[in-house]
């Protein structure tokens, strides 16, 4: 298979292996064309169908089954007798509700239990026969590979190193200007380290070796590092639990070396019993997660990272980068997600580009990041218009914060809300949602209503395009906030334009200034 992010080449069908011929190379290709597949993990099976050959994923099925596959692999060299059953039912349930959608063959891919067993053969050989579905099982190389896609598909700009830890073991890839480089699989899974016995020291010892050599390979050291899979996703639920972290979105939550060896010196002495009611977490994850820990904390010993980021995305998502062309994984993810929403969830679609050239004066300095956000705001500015109006403006707000949306950290997450919220609301005091605020400095909640006051009056101008009904002129220094009316903008002027008008002109702490187009 191939190892530089590339899918392989036009040969013919059979060369294609488990990726299948390109989605989006036909231009005449259905834009909501669904595709599924199948991670055949130690720990778990998962069936995830992507809605839309986007570049931004939309989860139309998303369904998990804790197996246990590789549960005691390293003592009998034997996938786990009951994991194997219930990873089959999975599978075969998975293919008929594959056909119940009516979507392409699932593509199946199984990973370090299947591949390292004896019986591993015999199961796929099973798995085909009595599902008719083909398991592709990839080495810890193409594991790695695919996971780093995973990340870069959710976080193009993304530099460091991926750590996913499965079941029976932890691959680690590295990544930069789009692409995968260097990557190394060990066998520090769970599953594998619960084979060491108890003595804890005996476990540090093993662990910090095997980092160390990894340590080399990568040449990593004050990197950032991006976590993929389950274990690491409880854990960092857990440091938001701790620290009482107002928005339990898991993907780009970041955490820094100190705060996240604190959360493991908490977890070495918490009630993981009660903790897991408080979370929601499985009985069956929570069970690896010391074992988890001890891997995390001799990763953030040995790698000295800078930070440690969550991601969501991972392998599954990386079969779906897999298939993309570089002019589609060039596009901004969040971008590219905004606007399917407006195309499918606005009354006029197509309607945010002109609203955010119109508003686009008031934002002269802006960094680059900011102004990818006010895009993106204007983009989903009329998305939640069918919520009751009582509840319109946190609906906005709940949308934009905890929606599935890549290449968004939180404190952009809450931005955006509040920016949406004030885009059907005036006011924020009292709201249920002021302990997210605190993400965002002093200035950056200005900002956000600033943003938002703009949208409410820009959307209400006119309903065709506002820039033909006037032009917005923004003087810093003087503080005047100037627009200058056509002859058909002077009939759109009413009185409710002009009370939204002042109001973001209050907002901006800016005298206002009206004009007639000579």
């Amino acid at each position: 298979m191939p190892h530089d992010g590339q899918g392989p080449s036009d040969s013919g069908e059979e060369d294609w292996g488990p990726f299948g011929r390109p989605l989006f190379d036909d231009p005449s290709a259905r834009a909501l064309s669904r595709v599924g597949v199948v991670d055949v993990g130690s720990n778990s099976v998962r069936m995830v169908v992507f809605d839309g050959a986007a570049r931004s994923p939309a989860y139309f099925y998303n369904e998990k089954v804790m197996c246990g596959l590789g549960k005691g692999l390293a003592e009998t060299g034997r996938l786990n007798p009951q994991g194997r059953v219930r990873a089959l039912a999975a599978l075969k349930r998975f293919a008929l509700l594959a056909e119940g959608m009516e979507i392409a063959p699932l593509t199946v891919v199984a990973t370090a239990a299947t591949r390292e067993a004896e019986d591993g053969p015999e199961f796929q050989a099973e798995v085909l026969r009595e599902t008719g579905l083909k398991l592709w099982v990839i080495d810890g190389d193409e594991e790695a590979r695919l996971s780093a896609q995973g990340v870069l598909l959710g976080w193009p700009d993304a530099k460091g190193i991926v750590c996913d830890i499965g079941g029976n073991s932890m691959e680690l890839a590295r990544i930069g200007n789009g692409k995968v480089g260097k990557r190394v699989s060990t066998a520090l899974g769970p599953f594998r380290l619960q084979q060491l016995g108890d003595d804890p020291k005996k476990r540090q010892a093993h662990i910090a070796r095997v980092l160390k050599d990894v340590q080399g390979d990568l040449q990593s050291e004050g990197e950032r590092i991006y976590l993929v899979g389950g274990s690491w996703r409880v854990i960092a639920r857990l440091d938001m639990e701790r620290r009482n972290y107002p928005l339990t979105v898991l993907h780009e939550y970041r955490m820094t070396p100190k705060g996240l060896t604190d959360t493991l010196d908490w977890l070495a002495v918490a009630d993981l019993a009660v903790l897991r009611g408080r979370t929601g977490t499985s009985l069956e994850r929570m069970e690896l997660v010391p074992l988890a820990c001890e891997v995390l904390r001799e990763l953030i010993r040995v790698l000295k990272p800078s930070e440690i980021d969550v991601s969501a995305y991972g392998i599954r998502e990386g079969l779906l980068y897999e298939q993309m062309p570089e002019k589609l994984r060039a596009r901004d993810p969040l971008i590219e997600a905004a606007r399917m929403t407006e195309m499918t969830q606005s009354r006029i679609p197509g309607f945010g580009k002109k609203l955010f050239e119109f508003l686009e004066p008031l934002f002269p300095d802006v960094s680059k990041d900011r102004l990818r956000l006010i895009k993106t705001a204007c983009l989903l500015h009329d998305t939640t218009w069918r919520a009751h109006p009582d509840y319109r403006a946190e609906a906005c707000f709940d949308n934009a914060t905890r929606a599935n949306l890549g290449g968004l950290d939180h404190p952009g997450r809450v931005f955006l809300g509040l920016a949406l919220l004030h885009r059907y609301k005036n006011s924020r005091a009292g709201s249920r949602l002021e302990p997210m605020f605190r993400l965002l400095s002093e200035d950056e909640v200005q900002e956000a209503e600033v943003l938002g006051k703009a949208m409410r009056f820009g959307a209400m101008f006119s309903v065709g395009n506002p820039a033909k009904a006037g032009a917005l002129h923004w003087n810093p220094k003087k503080r005047v906030l100037e627009l200058t009316l056509t002859t058909a903008g002077e009939g759109l002027f009413g009185e409710v334009a002009v009370a939204r008008f002042t109001s973001l002109a209050v907002a901006m702490k800016a005298q206002t200034s009206v004009l007639k187009a000579t």
